[in-house]
C-alpha cells in the first residue's frame, strides 16, 4: 500500500526535514479518498428516492408525504434544509419497526432503485484509489439505513451517515449523534480521524454539492463531480479540479 510519512508527537524537528533526535519516530499513515454519495457515486439522491419507495409501499400518505418529500429535498439543493426535522420526517414511518423487518425493504429498494443509477466511471474511480492503496470513506448526508447497503454494493466499508437511534433493535424514528450535513460532516469526520488514528494530510473528497464545501475546504485534493451552479462557480473560482462520472 501507498504510505505517507508522519510525525509522532514527541518529536520536535523542523517541518520538512526526516532528521530529529533519537526519540522522535515517523509513522506511515495511508491516504483517504473520501466521498459523498448522491449524485456523485450514484446517479441521483438515495434520500429523496427512498421517499419515493415508502410511497409506493404503502406505508405513508402517498399524496401528502410526496410533497414534503419534494420540498425537503429542494430545501436541501438550495442548502437551507433542517437536518434534524428532515431525519425525524423520513425516519417517521419506520418508528416501532426493527432493523430486521427492514431487510426486504432494502433490498427491494436496491433492485428496484439503486441498481439503475450505479455508475461505471464510479466504480473505476473507487478502483483506481484501490491500486493506489487509498482507504475509502464515504460520508453522506443521508441515513445509514438507506446508504449502508450501497457501501456493500460499492465495496466501501467505511461509512458515515446520519445514525439511527434503536431502542433494542427497535427504530425511535429519531436521529442521534452528529448529523452528518454540511458542518456536521466535518465534525462527525474528524471524530472519525481520531478514532481511527488518521489523518487528513493528502486526502481527497469528491462531491457534486454546494452542502459539502466545508469538507471540500479542508482536504488538500477537493473535486467536484458533476457539481451543482453554485459549487460549479467556487470550483473555477479556486482552480479545483471539475469531472463528470455519469
Amino acid at each position: 500500500m501507498l504510505h505517507t510519512l508522519r510525525r509522532s508527537e514527541n518529536c520536535h524537528s523542523l517541518p520538512g526535514s526526516l532528521s530529529c533526535a533519537p526519540q522522535c519516530q515517523w509513522d506511515a499513515f495511508v491516504t483517504l479518498a473520501i466521498f459523498d454519495l448522491d449524485n456523485t457515486l450514484i446517479a441521483g439522491d438515495s434520500d429523496h428516492l427512498w421517499g419515493e419507495f415508502l410511497c409506493r409501499q404503502g406505508v405513508v400518505d402517498a399524496v401528502t408525504f410526496a410533497a414534503q418529500n419534494d420540498r425537503f429535498y429542494a430545501d436541501y439543493q438550495r442548502g437551507e434544509l433542517d437536518i434534524e426535522t428532515y431525519l425525524s420526517f423520513v425516519l417517521g414511518p419506520l418508528k416501532g419497526r426493527t432493523l430486521a423487518s427492514l431487510i426486504d425493504w432494502q433490498t427491494a429498494f436496491m433492485r428496484e432503485c439503486i441498481a439503475p443509477i450505479m455508475l461505471e466511471r464510479a466504480e473505476q474511480l473507487l478502483n483506481d484509489h484501490r491500486r493506489r492503496g487509498h482507504r475509502l470513506l464515504i460520508v453522506t448526508a443521508t441515513n445509514e439505513l438507506v446508504t449502508r447497503p450501497i457501501a456493500d454494493a460499492l465495496g466501501v466499508a467505511d461509512l458515515l451517515g446520519c445514525q439511527v437511534e434503536t431502542e433494542n433493535g427497535v427504530i425511535t424514528g429519531r436521529g442521534v449523534g452528529t448529523l452528518t450535513y454540511r458542518d456536521g460532516k466535518v465534525r462527525t469526520l474528524r471524530q472519525w480521524l481520531e478514532a481511527e488514528d488518521e489523518v487528513l494530510d493528502g486526502a481527497w473528497f469528491y462531491s457534486d454539492s454546494h452542502n459539502d464545501l466545508p469538507l471540500l475546504e479542508i482536504v488538500d485534493n477537493p473535486v467536484a463531480v458533476d457539481p451543482d451552479t453554485q459549487l460549479a462557480a467556487l470550483a473555477s473560482e479556486r482552480r479545483w479540479p471539475i469531472t463528470s462520472l455519469r
